[in-house]
């Protein structure tokens, strides 16, 4: 059988443990340390550094395939390991666009793909270049770093220019500034393409954020037109295939007044379908398996007429696992996920899924297990 590599021991490496094992796939981690979150979870588990070109390299040896969960890995380290060889999926040359901001929407815009108004912020006045950026553009304005940020890190929103952009770039922070746009919501179009060439496409999801961050996911999106999720659902595929991407990709959405526009995008599997592990016929997680190896496709088909994850972030009370038996009494449907993360305020250490036929009553019930997790109290007493 197969060893498929994952560089990086979060999350998604843990879940994906999960599919292959029932796979029958042998998955290799690289982990930053012994007690990350996939590490305490996956047997072979190589400790190193996945920005060191030594340790990525020794880590591939025996390896199938190389695939990865976060974009931080560093271009160069993986189309040398490329040049050896060993497949990397996705490869050097599909990451980039997610892993650099600005060469993301250069290439998608030279596609004729929709985007914000954008523009990359020079290092010589950059005041005075935003303030021409917003008078043509309007404010505010959206800084965003080019590469490394996640999870509302790395973006700002500014309503006038100020001494925070020369600080930024003083720092040796590239910048690049979007339009602000104004949108209705924000929607997600999971997709996965194999080396074969076949496409794949979930129903598309709306992401509600709360200070940058993913607290909750929607599927299928409530009140989408079909249209308008079959013109997402084929972005995503397209987009997929005139990068080369071979795996998950996760295409952000903003859904605005005048149609459809790309945020950002994720080559990866992504928190906006950890919906799938119940919801859908195929996880995210043995799709992005599947497709890594050039295995058939999974069916993306749901599993019920709706299904809602919530995150759950951590709260003042780090002892989540004694809130355990309010959670299942409550609701023996609602299913826990629990990343082996040490509880801190605001981090995502897990997240909850329920499913069902009446979406406001699904959505209560994920918002009430994820709430009592987090504080040990009903959905909102909290913050009374």
């Amino acid at each position: 059988m197969p060893v498929v590599g994952m560089a990086g021991g979060g999350q998604l490496a843990r879940m994906t443990q999960q599919a292959a094992i029932a796979l029958g796939v042998s998955l290799r981690v690289l982990a930053g340390a012994a007690d990350e979150s996939a590490a305490k979870v996956v047997s072979d588990v190589r400790v190193g550094d996945d920005r060191s070109r030594d340790d990525l390299l020794a880590f591939a040896k025996g390896c199938d395939v190389v695939t990865f969960d976060h974009e931080h890995v560093p271009g160069a380290h993986i189309r040398e390991l490329e040049d050896s060889g060993v497949p990397c999926r996705p490869g050097a040359a599909a990451l980039a666009h997610a892993q650099d901001k600005l060469v993301m929407r250069d290439r998608l815009s030279g596609l004729g793909v929709p985007c914000p108004e954008y523009a990359h912020v020079p290092s010589s006045g950059p005041v005075e270049f935003l303030e021409a950026f917003g008078r043509e553009h309007g404010w505010p304005l959206v800084l965003k770093a080019t590469r490394g940020g996640y999870d509302g890190k790395g973006v700002w929103v500014v309503d006038e220019p100020s001494g925070q952009v020369e600080r930024l770039l003083a720092e040796g922070v590239d910048l690049m500034v979007e339009q602000h746009v104004p949108f209705r919501r924000e929607l997600a179009a999971l997709v996965a393409r194999s080396p074969y060439g076949q496409g794949a496409a979930y129903p598309v999801v709306e992401t509600v954020q709360e200070g940058g961050i993913c607290t909750e996911v929607i599927s299928p999106a409530p009140g989408l037109s079909e249209d308008l999720a079959v013109e997402a659902q084929g972005l995503a595929l397209r987009i997929a295939n005139e990068l080369g991407v071979v795996g998950l990709l996760a295409v952000e959405l903003f859904e605005t007044d005048a149609g459809l526009l790309v945020n950002e995008l994720a080559m990866r599997p992504h928190n906006s379908g950890h919906w799938t592990i119940e919801g859908a016929r195929t996880s995210q997680f043995e799709q992005h398996l599947r497709a890594v190896l050039d295995l058939p496709l999974g069916s993306t088909e749901p599993t019920a007429p709706y299904t809602v994850m919530a995150n759950v972030l951590g709260g003042d009370d780090p002892d989540v696992y004694s809130r355990y038996i309010h959670v299942m009494a409550h609701d023996p449907a609602v299913k826990v996920h629990m990343y082996g993360k040490e509880s801190r305020p605001g981090r995502k250490i897990g997240h909850v899924t329920a499913l069902g036929a009446d979406l406001a009553d699904v959505r209560a019930r994920a918002r009430h297990a994820a709430d009592y997790l987090r504080w040990g109290t009903k959905m909102g007493e909290h913050h009374k």
